[in-house]
Order: C-alpha cells, then structure tokens, then sequence
C-alpha cells in the first residue's frame, strides 16, 4: 500500500513538473496525425517521457500515423521510459480517466435523448390542441423584425431588418446540433439552398434552433457553414408560433407565405414524411406547380 502511495504521490509531483502526464503510443499517434512532426514529438517527450511499450502492433499503430524510423527506435530503446512502477502508476491514472469520460459521454447521451424525447411531447401536444392550419402571425418580415442573425466573422450579428420584406417563400427549418439527423440532412439542405437561393430571391430559409444553449446553436451554425438567417436564441421563446405546424421530430421544414399561411411541412395528416417533402414541394412551385397538397384541394 504504501509503495502505491509512493508511487501516486511521485506520479503527482512528476505531472505537476512536466505540466501534462507522460505521453502514449495512442496520444503519440493521435499528435502526429493532427500534424506535429516526430522531432517535435520527441522534444515534447524529453519533457513529458513515455508511459507505454511498443510491441509489433502498436510500432505498426505509429508507423502508419507517420512517425519516423528514429521516433519509433527511440521509443523502443526506453530513453524517454519512466521506470515500471510510474509507468504503472500513469496507466492506472489513465484508464481511470477514460472510465470517467465514458461515463460523462454516456449520461450526456442519456440526457439529449431524455431531452429529444420531451421536445417531441411538447411539440405533440401543441398540435393536437390546435385545429388552424396556419400560423396567422401577420407580415413574417414584421414578426421576426430586428430578431433575426447571421454569423458574421465566427460571431452573430443582428440582419437587417427589412431582410425579409421581399421574400415570397420562407422555410422554417427547426434542427438542433445534437440531433444525428439534423447533422445528416442540414449539408442537404445547405447544398439546395445555395443551388436556388441565387435563382429564387424571392425565397428564404430561416433557421429556428431546438438547441439548449447559444453555444451550442452557434458551433451547429459555424459547423455546417449555414448560409441563411436564424432567429435570435434569446427570442425563440417568444416564436414558439412558428413551430405548430412543424411536426413532432426534426429535422423539420415549414414552409409558409410573406402572411405565415402554411404551404408545406414535414408533417402532413398526422405523418411525419420528414423536411425532403417539402424541398420537392419547392421544386414544384418553382416549376411554376403547386405543391401536391394544395393541388388536392
């Protein structure tokens, strides 16, 4: 017992030292991969040393992430080693920290599903409990006055405010950065939209965020290069409106007039036929068709 509280207690100070624990053929991998040499590598592990063996696999590991021949005889000659007690002491340490990241990964998991789940109840029940079809806000370009941004230099600035004054067609898409389809479908609709915004001004999409945080909602607008505007994060509360007609899960496209009078959605008679019905409903229109809903009628 009191060897391992040796050996913790020196592992500490050694860390404290060094500034960061030993290094290892994974983190040594994963470094030369993003780009750092293996001269570079090796004055990092003149400071850091080496808490890990190289066998044939793991040599195989570093040959193919890009180490040179001297980087790999240098790890296997031990001159950047800590002695077998440390080097025990480190991968204790190590795999305790992967334990406890697995479990954060998993209880964040657990908590986005948990979330998803009640977004969807929530928006369930707003669309049982309501019988119009429309969203009869007025003026869209009215109603989203001064609450729409755009990222500008990595940072949201305010769109001007007449941004959608003359826009005939508006598609509200409701998605969020945790949402794994949302991340499929968003470069779709981001290679739609740069293919007929140009041809159709008279056409806009308008992102409505179902992230937790504007954190969040920036990194997912950063990420995916969204070329169009979103409602500001602070005022979504205040346009929960707009999202009666979206449907029960997202992705989700809403598609209404300049007055907010529905034309297409994801959701239609009860069925979530998901946001690529409606970009077919916007290919009809601007095929000079009316989408097949509004033909039925």
């Amino acid at each position: 017992m009191r060897r391992w509280v040796y050996l913790g207690f020196s592992l500490l100070v050694f860390a404290a030292e060094a500034g960061q624990l030993p290094l290892t053929v994974s983190e040594i991998g994963l470094m030369l991969r993003s780009g750092y040499s293996s001269t570079s590598l090796m004055q990092e592990l003149s400071k850091r040393h080496f808490a890990d063996a190289v066998d044939e696999a793991k040599e195989k590991t570093l040959v193919k992430a890009g180490a040179s021949a001297e980087l790999v005889a240098a790890l296997k000659s031990g001159i950047y080693s800590l002695s077998p007690g440390k080097t025990a002491a480190v991968q204790e340490q190590l795999a305790g920290a992967e334990q406890r990241r697995a479990e954060q990964a998993e209880a964040s998991h657990t908590a986005d599903a948990a979330y998803q789940a009640r977004v969807v109840r929530e928006r369930s029940a707003k669309s049982t409990t309501s019988n119009a079809p429309d969203v009869n806000l007025g003026a869209i370009s009215e109603f989203l006055k001064g609450d729409l941004v755009k990222m500008h230099n990595g940072a949201p600035a305010h769109v001007d405010d007449g941004a959608l004054a003359n826009k005939k067609l508006i598609a509200f898409y409701f998605s969020a950065q945790w949402c794994g389809p949302c991340r499929k479908f968003t470069p779709q609709l981001v290679d739609y939209y740069k293919r007929v915004a140009p041809e159709h001004p008279e056409f806009e999409v308008v992102f409505y965020s179902m992230d937790r945080s504007l954190f969040a909602m920036e990194k997912y607008i950063r990420e995916e290069n969204m070329p169009w505007p979103a409602i500001d994060f602070s005022k979504l509360k205040e346009k929960e409106v707009l999202a009666k007609n979206a449907g029960s899960g997202i992705p989700s496209l809403v598609l209404v007039d300049s007055t907010g009078k529905l034309i297409s959605s994801s959701q239609s008679g009860g069925q979530n036929f998901g946001p690529q019905k409606v970009l077919a409903d916007l290919d009809a229109i601007f095929a000079g068709k009316a989408p097949a809903r509004l033909a039925a009628q």
